[in-house]
């Protein structure tokens, strides 16, 4: 098997990653995965050399297509948990407002004044 065609493999497999359900709770297994195919195909392209025949063209054409692919799915995953931490750093500082609800008050000197007379 050439090397494109090694690519080629790799990058179906990426995208056939892409293609689960990916929760919270699977999601560190899927990224490290997907982080070692990136590498993988990495490894490969950096080892391709013209000339080119016409079928590895047409082949490398594929992959171009299912990168565009793979990309978008990337994106997604990154702005989901993007938004997930975003989520996790409101709610912390609710549960802080919850815990001490009079730590952002300012109190000089703990004396109130009653305006009537």
């Amino acid at each position: 098997m050439s090397r494109l065609q090694e690519l080629y493999q790799i990058t179906k497999k990426l995208e056939k990653l892409f293609e689960q359900t990916i929760t919270s709770k699977n999601r560190e297994s899927i990224i490290e995965e997907i982080s070692y195919l990136i590498d993988q195909r990495g490894k490969y392209m950096d080892q391709l050399t013209p000339p080119y025949t016409e079928t590895e063209k047409k082949l490398g054409k594929e992959i171009v297509h299912l990168n565009r692919t793979i990309e978008k799915e990337m994106n997604k995953i990154f702005r989901d948990l993007k938004r997930e931490m975003q989520q996790m750093k409101i709610q912390k500082k609710s549960n802080q407002s919850y815990m001490n609800p009079f730590k952002s008050v300012q109190a000089l000197d703990g004396m109130y004044m009653d305006s009537k007379n």
